[in-house]
Formats: C-alpha cells, sequence, structure tokens
C-alpha cells in the first residue's frame, strides 16, 4: 500500500480546476449566479429539482448554461428488496433529460419496504444493507432498471453506517462494490470521508476496545479499502466534513474537511489517477468562498500527485 501523504495548505491552487466541484445549496444560489466560479461542475441533489417548474428549476437550468451538472439522489433506495418507486425514477428521468447530467448517482442503501399486507413505505434516510449474494442480487436489479429507463449508466456511493451485520455469508464490502460494476456495468461514487468515518467508528467499537490513534489506524484501514478495488470502477470522490463526538463519528456533512480525509483522498489520487471530486457540505452550510477554499485545497493535492508522478 502506497504510504499516504499530508496535505500542504502553503501551496497555491493551480489556476484549471476541470476536475473540481462542489455540492451547489439554496444559499449560495444568488452568489453562485453572480460569480459563476471557475470550477468543472456542480452537484446538486437530484429530488429538489423534480417539481414541474418553479424557481429551483430555473436556477438549474441557468446553471447548466455555464456548468456541467451531476445529479446526485437520495431517495432511489438502490438496495430495496421492494424495488425502486417508479413514480421517483420516471421523474428522476425527467431531469435527466431536461439537465443532460455529466454524471447520475445514488446510495448503496435500502429505504423502502413493503409492510405487510400494507403499501410500500419509505424511511426517508439511507439505510445499511448487508454486503450478501442476496442484497448483491436486489442491488443489480434495481441498478439495471435505473440505467435501462435513464439510457445510461450510473454511479452507485458506498455508504457510512452505524451498524454492522453479524452475517457468515457477509463478503468484503470492496469484492461486494467489485462485483456490482462487473455485473450490472455502473461505476462507483467513491466517498473518501465515508470511508474513513465508517474506519474510525469500527476501531472505536466497544468489541476492540479503546483504540489509542484510532485516526491513524482509520486512515491505513481506509487506504486498504481503495487498494481492493478495480481502478476503472470509479467515476467520482466525494469529500466532506465529519461530527467528531469523541465516541461516535458522524457523517454530518457539516464542517471542512478532515485531517484523514485528505491522506485518504491523496493515496486515492495516487492509486486510482486524478477523477473528478466534489466537495459536500449539507449542515450549518457556510458562505460560498469556503466552499471553494475547500476545492481550491483538492485542486491542490491533485497538482501535486500529479508532479510527483512525472517525478517518478
Amino acid at each position: 500500500m502506497t504510504q499516504p501523504l499530508s496535505p500542504t495548505a502553503s501551496q497555491p491552487a493551480p489556476p484549471a480546476l476541470a476536475q473540481l466541484g462542489i455540492g451547489l445549496r439554496q444559499p449560495h444560489y444568488r452568489d453562485w449566479a453572480e460569480r459563476r466560479p471557475a470550477l468543472g461542475f456542480v452537484e446538486v441533489h437530484s429530488e429538489n429539482f423534480f417539481a414541474d417548474g418553479g424557481a429551483a428549476l430555473a436556477v438549474l437550468d441557468g446553471v447548466r448554461s455555464t456548468h456541467a451538472v451531476s445529479l446526485h439522489g437520495v431517495g432511489l433506495a438502490l438496495g430495496s428488496a421492494a424495488g425502486v418507486d417508479a413514480w421517483h425514477l420516471e421523474r428522476l428521468a425527467r431531469l435527466v433529460e431536461r439537465i443532460e447530467p455529466v454524471r447520475v448517482s445514488d446510495h448503496a442503501c435500502f429505504a423502502r419496504a413493503a409492510l405487510p399486507g400494507g403499501p410500500v413505505v419509505h424511511a426517508a434516510d439511507l439505510l445499511p444493507i448487508a454486503f450478501t449474494e442476496a442484497s448483491l442480487d436486489i442491488l443489480c436489479a434495481n441498478v439495471e432498471r435505473v440505467q435501462q429507463r435513464l439510457k445510461r449508466s450510473i454511479l452507485v456511493e458506498n455508504l457510512s453506517a452505524y451498524v454492522s451485520f453479524d452475517d457468515a455469508e457477509q463478503m468484503p464490502e470492496p469484492e461486494f462494490f467489485t462485483r456490482l460494476v462487473q455485473r450490472s456495468g455502473c461505476q462507483l461514487l467513491l466517498d473518501v470521508n465515508n470511508l474513513v468515518v465508517n474506519a474510525i467508528n469500527l476501531q472505536r467499537a466497544p468489541r476492540r476496545g479503546d483504540v489509542a490513534g484510532a485516526s491513524d489506524d482509520a486512515v491505513g484501514a481506509a487506504c486498504t479499502f481503495i487498494d481492493a478495488l478495480p481502478p476503472a470502477a470509479i467515476g467520482e470522490i466525494h469529500l466532506a466534513g465529519y461530527c467528531d463526538t469523541g465516541t461516535l463519528v458522524i457523517d454530518d456533512h457539516g464542517s471542512r474537511v478532515h485531517a484523514p480525509v485528505w491522506q485518504v483522498y491523496r493515496h486515492a489520487l495516487a492509486r486510482l489517477g486524478v477523477l473528478p471530486s466534489l466537495i459536500e457540505w449539507d449542515t450549518e452550510v457556510p458562505p460560498l468562498d469556503v466552499l471553494l477554499e475547500e476545492a481550491a485545497t483538492a485542486a491542490r493535492c491533485q497538482h501535486e500527485v500529479l508532479a510527483l508522478e512525472r517525478v517518478a
């Protein structure tokens, strides 16, 4: 495994940010329209633009006129045995046709369940799935249905999870996602923050005891996860901040990217090559300049890894 590298904030960001994007949220609409930052793409949550017309869709049309748009969903519930909601998929298909996004993505989670003798309900959350053959069959079937309707491949994101399944039939998570890509033809949206969150929480789990240096151990575990993935499987990388309560780390997307995540990101770049990378920020949303500063740090990481490759 390549030794993870530390970010160096003192170096200026390169002028080109073609592989960098930010998650555009409502508090930034006006500032974005006035400034049109020099980024390669913008990512929005698909479900926020399902309505027919309205101000939000007009904003997205304006963004699309100058920047590539990536549509990132939170509601398909691709791991649900109850299947994909037909209405949701049709709304997504209409949005895809209108915006012509550079990428479409959602999560490897379940949220829909059929109640005995009743309707299908939605948990309105990203609930984890077991990494078993049965779960893989369900996920592949739902991904294939979405791809057939959209007439394009999609990206599936690895999840931050706060429970695990004690199941002898579980396969390693990287193997699960590798087989998903091979069977369905999708790609992975590699959320580096989620890898670190899960790894730190695993190090701190009661059965492991109070582990000193959990963050350092988590960096190595997250890098090992990346090493187990085929490079061609990854289509985009997500970066975000987490909340460390001291006992549990929560993927809240409410702060700057933490140092362990930057370390793993640089390892991902060295292992996978420079890929489209996104700064996510969904709670306690700061001014637009803060997200642009984070994107500039990601650009420095990309620039330095490319420089090391040239030297090598």
